[in-house]
């Protein structure tokens, strides 16, 4: 069982999925809460269910099912973006994370291109 198979039992099909230690086990309540903080109607429950932290899965899983209308919910995880650029103004300038997302707001398209020229150290690119 995935996360997922979860999330959508409390969303959607709304049927008990934890019938034993395994099932209970495969429950991660941090990705569930997460999820259902990315809506409007559902994140004041999974506040409270952050808030509750201490409870056991089974619970908070019964909470989420009795608690959440049925609704289909679905959104992209926010993912951390990989900034290729960010490396490049760190090489070039030897500057740490911070210093180089606060130079990288700053400069343009074709500085960083420029950038990019300057420290290429040949070999295949991608």
């Amino acid at each position: 069982m995935n996360p997922f198979d979860f999330i959508n039992a409390i969303n959607f099909t709304k049927k008990n999925l934890i019938v034993d230690e395994e099932t209970e086990k495969a429950y991660q309540p941090f990705l569930v809460n997460r999820t259902l903080s990315h809506f409007r109607d559902t994140v004041l429950y999974a506040n409270e269910m952050n808030i509750n932290h201490h409870l056991d899965s089974a619970l908070q899983n019964q909470f989420y099912i009795n608690i959440i209308r049925k609704k289909k919910r679905f959104s992209k995880w926010v993912k951390p973006s990989e900034v290729e650029s960010l490396e490049v103004i760190k090489e070039n300038y030897g500057y740490s994370n911070e210093k180089a997302k606060s130079v990288l707001s700053l400069l343009t398209p074709d500085q960083i291109e420029q950038l990019k020229h300057r420290i290429y150290k040949g070999g295949k690119r991608k």
